[in-house]
């Protein structure tokens, strides 16, 4: 469960910088120095954040921002612009083309990982890291425990990675094929009915406080975690 952050920067220094320090906060990094290097890469798989220098060879950062906006695929990705323009009018194109949050250099690295955090904790609560409850059941990613009535329940990583998304995506109803790309990674290609052994496989590890009952089939759609 650990976010991957794409960085597309082309000059290796500031790549550098970011980089380290996004690793040091616990991140997986990928590493792009233009936008072509980037798209490819998102083809390949997913990731959970881009981190996008404005001023690119070839295409530019407002370019592809505006591409991964139009995207099916990736219309829901956030991105983090990274910049030398510090106009009040070059913020607005930013953010106009999709960019959630907006970082001029010289920056501080420590301010652009609390950025990130943030930006995750808004458009991704399940990768910010933070620890989530509903009723008594309570999950924390960090220290990766479980408890259900004060109890601690024993999740295998796919149960708990699944458990924490729909603790963090409540009420809304989701498809296997949805849950496959937001639980498994949407670079993984394995059977949709995978989904129901893990929902039972859950379900069977909450049935003992009567949480499996949050879990809730919709005929002909997927499944739904009741939050109330």
């Amino acid at each position: 469960m650990t976010p991957t952050i794409l960085v597309v920067e082309d000059e290796p220094a500031i790549q550098e910088l970011v980089a380290i320090n996004l690793k040091h906060a616990g991140f997986l990094v990928v590493r792009a120095s233009s936008g072509e290097e980037a798209e490819s890469a998102i083809r390949a798989a997913l990731p959970d954040l881009i981190i996008l220098d404005w001023m690119l060879p070839g295409q530019s950062g407002l370019s592809l921002a505006k591409k991964v906006r139009m995207g099916e695929r990736t219309r829901e990705l956030p991105i983090i612009m990274l910049t030398a323009r510090v106009h009040e009018e070059d913020k607005i194109l930013g953010l106009e083309a999709g960019a959630d949050d907006y970082v001029s250099k010289p920056f501080s690295p420590k301010e652009l990982v609390a950025r990130v955090r943030a930006v995750l904790r808004r458009r991704a609560p399940h990768l910010a890291g933070d620890a989530v409850e509903i009723g008594n059941l309570s999950l924390n990613p960090s220290t990766h425990r479980v408890t259900a009535a004060g109890q601690p329940v024993d999740l295998g990583p796919t149960e708990f990675r699944l458990l924490f998304f729909f603790m963090t995506h409540p009420e809304r109803v989701y498809t296997r094929s949805q849950l496959l790309d937001e639980v498994w990674g949407d670079h993984v290609f394995i059977e949709e009915r995978t989904v129901d052994v893990h929902i039972r496989r859950l379900r069977a590890a909450l049935e003992a406080t009567n949480h499996h009952e949050r879990i809730e089939t919709v005929r002909g759609t997927g499944y739904r975690f009741r939050g109330a």
